[in-house]
This record gives structure tokens, sequence and C-alpha cells, in this order.
């Protein structure tokens, strides 16, 4: 029987949610405080996905400004309806939630219209639309009564499409299967007459869950499902490949069967690096209610591929160089909370992409000079061939290793006061910066690179001859001692503390390892 791999999206992607429009597949991510941000995918196999662009690619649309990482954009969920794409998403501050927003859409891909401020609290909004095309809004809060009810609560309000704005009564709908938990990630479903309500249990770490309650009205009253969890890695041991398995959205494809999008990572010796990551799971309807991976109970690494897909489709492990050719940035690049007016390109004449130096540092929570993409593999390399022009003491222009603002590592070019240029490896931990390794450049463009595998990133400079700067474990990257809710970005940026200066990286490129 022919197979795909998981993830179908690997690195950084996570809290996904689907919908089908004929026999075109679009998916959408959290993106946090990175901008462009809500990152949106098109797929015609469920398998093999392909970015088309961003949600919020204007700056008026949402500010994400002084936002730590993992706050900003939080669990979007995409729908369609009558000839309009419709995403509701959560702008968190603090890690609570702050605004929910409402985009819409003609195309996908873009341009999406400026949002519209709804009356919601909490997080992790929801869209469903019923047979009689009534809209119903759902989310999760905190409950009125913890002590009874448990900590979470699912609500739902309708929403009045040409109005784009919640009305009528609010109805508290369920509190969760597993008590002491808390209950998010709402999608509802109708199945034979039957509204299925399926959410994530137990945090977005090792418990987290996938749990359902069904109910003979749109409003209520849900029952639990018995046999809740649905599906959780949470009682699988160490060595298990896939953990931290949640947040489902289910859909339906042309062929009569149903799968699902579920976020999970991909840990070694108890860490991971990568983030959420995306992955698919074959769902089987009975009259209990949905069976997820119904051959196996799990979500593995290898599984079969969806009906009417003839052949494994190519997945994401091919090596991928940007030349910078321009006139903009492709779909997987993302700065940091804006737009920044420092990337310039194509240069004049010779191409690549000019970096204007910025005071703004990467351990702020403003706009620096810094452009990204996610870490996929577990092994891979990255490198740009980066030329910092007239260099003066206190430039600098290299590759960052970004797990957030306040823990990272570079390796940048520099010059000492002496004149003396330099690639110089700096580990940021808790906001202070250790300098790790030196080695002296003479050329004018070098080199810099970085390996990561099980054990560490090991940093490179190729100057006429090969000259490894220094390592830094792999965990010390990890979400596990970092905290938040995002993986590593491999990425380039410049900073000068005066703001004068510029870099040119003539190219960059991502080598995927075998894992």
């Amino acid at each position: 029987m022919p197979t795909f791999s998981n993830p179908v999206l690997p690195g950084s992607r996570p809290d996904p949610s689907i919908c089908r429009v004929g026999a075109d597949y679009y998916l959408v991510t959290s993106s946090f405080a990175y901008f462009p941000g809500l990152p949106v995918h098109h797929s015609r196999d469920l398998v093999d996905w392909t970015p088309l662009g961003h949600v919020v690619d204007r700056p008026s649309q949402v500010s994400l400004t002084g936002l730590d990482v993992s706050d900003g954009l939080w669990a979007a969920t995409i729908r369609h309806h009558e000839g309009t794409f419709y995403v509701v998403v959560t702008l968190a501050r603090g890690r609570r939630g702050s605004t929910t927003h409402l985009f819409t859409a003609s195309d996908p891909a873009g341009p999406w219209s400026d949002p519209v401020a709804l009356d919601a609290e909490g997080i992790d909004p929801s869209l469903f639309f019923d047979d009689d095309g009534r809209c119903w809004f759902t989310a999760c809060r905190d409950a009125a009564e913890p002590e009874v009810t448990g900590p979470g609560e699912l609500w739902m309000r309708e929403l009045d499409l040409h109005r784009q704005e919640l009305t009528g009564p609010t109805y508290a709908l369920w509190y969760g299967a597993v008590r002491g938990a808390w209950v998010e990630a709402p999608h509802l479903y109708k199945r034979d007459g039957v509204y299925h309500l399926i959410a994530a249990e137990g945090g977005t770490e090792h418990h987290h869950a996938v749990t359902a309650a069904r109910a003979e009205s749109v409003t209520g009253p849900y029952t639990t499902d018995p046999r809740s969890p649905l599906l959780t890695h949470r009682h699988r041991g160490a060595a298990e490949p896939v953990h931290n398995v949640g947040h489902a959205d289910l859909v339906d494809t042309p062929a009569g069967e149903t799968w699902a999008v579920v976020l999970g990572t991909r840990p070694t010796d108890g860490t991971h690096t990568l983030g959420r990551e995306v992955f698919l799971v074959p769902v089987e309807w009975t009259d209990r209610g949905p069976v997820f991976a119904p051959e196996t109970g799990r979500v593995g690494l290898s599984e079969r591929l969806p009906a009417g897909v003839a052949a494994p489709p190519a997945q994401d492990g091919r090596p991928v160089r940007d030349d910078f050719a321009g006139p903009a940035l492709g779909p997987e690049w993302t700065g940091l909370r804006g737009p920044t007016d420092h990337l310039v390109f194509p240069l004049p004449g010779e191409g690549g992409l000019s970096i204007r130096l910025s005071p703004e540092p990467l351990t702020s929570t403003g706009t620096p000079a810094f452009v990204a993409r996610p870490q996929q593999h577990l092994r891979m390399r990255a490198a740009a061939l980066v030329r910092l022009t007239a260099p003066a003491p206190g430039q600098e222009a290299g590759l960052v290793v970004f797990q957030n603002e306040r823990r990272h590592a570079t390796l940048a070019l520099t010059v000492d006061g002496d004149g003396t240029r330099q690639a110089v490896l700096t580990a940021v931990d808790a906001g202070i910066s250790t300098r790790l390794g030196a080695v002296p450049v003479t050329g004018t463009e070098v080199v810099l690179a970085v390996d990561g595998d099980e054990a560490a990133y090991a940093f490179h400079v190729e100057d006429g001859a090969r000259s490894t700067v220094g390592s830094i474990e792999r965990p010390f990257f990890s979400t596990e001692r970092a905290g938040g809710f995002v993986g590593v970005h491999l990425g380039l940026y410049g900073t000068s503390g005066t703001g004068e200066g510029e870099a040119h990286v003539r190219w960059f490129e991502y080598v995927p390892g075998r894992d």
C-alpha cells in the first residue's frame, strides 16, 4: 500500500485548521509575532502543501509591536461559505486572549480584508455553517464556576454574516471530558443530523489530547463522548517518535473519506526544537462518532495515502537555495512584528539581498532587521554568502538560529577597533549575550554556516578554508528549555548601534539531512 511521510507540514506550523473547496484544500496555522502572519497553504492531495501567502500582510491589519514572540496570532480557523473565505483568530498579549479578529477574502491567496473585531472573549475561535445557512461562532474562555465545572468553558453565539457581528444569546456548550484540565480548540461538525464538538484538553504539551461531545441541537446540551480522549499520545513511552498530539480539525475528501490535521512534536531525548508540526490522520465515522487512526490508534511517521491519490507526492525534503532575485521575499520568509524597511532586493547589477543595519537588536520586542524561515529537519545545514560593506566597530550581520528574543545564537561578521575582521559566535540566554568563539576572516565575502543534528548546532566559516567557530548543544534551543510555543527559525539579520552600515547576502541555502 502506498504511503506518505508525516508530518505533512514540518517545522513550526502549529494549530492547523483546514477547509476544502471542490478539489482544493486550504490550511492555516498560528504565526504568533512573526510577520507576515497566518500563513495559508494549498494542496490537492492533503499531503503535498504549497504556501500561498498570508492573511495578515499589512501592518494596518493587526499591530504586533511590543509582543513576545510566543504572543500574537493564535489558533486561527479557516472556513469557506458561498464564495467567501473566513478566518477567525485570537490576538494574544501576555499569554492571554486580547482581541478576536474576523478576516474575509474571495481568494485564499489574498488580499484579505482588514479585520473586524468581534465581541468575544477567550481564545481559539472557530466557525460552523449549519445546513440552514446560519453561522455559529465558538471559542473557549475561563469558566464562571471553575470549582464546579472545571477551569475552561466552550461557548457559542451566532455570527451575523451581513453585519459581521455576534448576535443573540450566549450558550455555554461544554466543560470538557477531563475535569481539572483546560478545554480549548473547539470545532463543530454535523454528521447524520448529530452535532459533534471536537476539542483539545490537557495543554499543548505531553498531556495534549483530542476529546469530544455530541448533541441533537447545535446549541446543546452537549454530552461527553465517553471514549474521550479519542486521540492522544500521553500514555505512550519516550521512544514514541511523535508526542504532544492534539488540536484536530477535520475535512471530508471528494472520495468520501475524512481526514484530520493535528499538531504534534518530534522530540529527541526529551526535547524538541522544530516546534509543533502538522500531521495527517485518517478518521472513520461510526455510530459512536469519529474514530481517529482506526487501524493503529496513533499518529505515525508513515501513513497510507488518501483514496484517489495514485502515488506518493513529492514532500519537502529537497535543498532550497534563494538568490533573492526579487521583487519580494518568498512566502516562507518572515520577520518579527511587522515589515522592515531594512531589506532591499535585488541589488542593482548583482542581485542578492541588502540588509541595512538597524539599531533594533534581536533581544528587543521591536522590528529588527531580520528575516527567517522555520527549521524543518532535525539534521540540516543552513548557509549564506555574506559581505559586510565598509564595516565599522559596533556593526554586525550574519546568520541567526532564533528561538525567541531571549534565547538565540548568531554567527556574525564584525570588525574590531583595530580593523580586524572576524566571524563571531554569540549565544543569548535570558537576554544575556555570551561570546563563544571567533575566527579572523580575510575575504570580503565569506560563507557563514550552521549544521544541526541530534546533539548540537555547529557553526562554521568558509573563507578559503573551512573553520569551526564553535557549537551549542541542541537542547539549548528547545521549547522545553526556552518556554513558549514556537520552534527554531533560521535566518539573517544585521544590527548597528548607530543604525548605520549595510550587509549584502548573495544567497541563502537550506539543505535537509537524513533524519
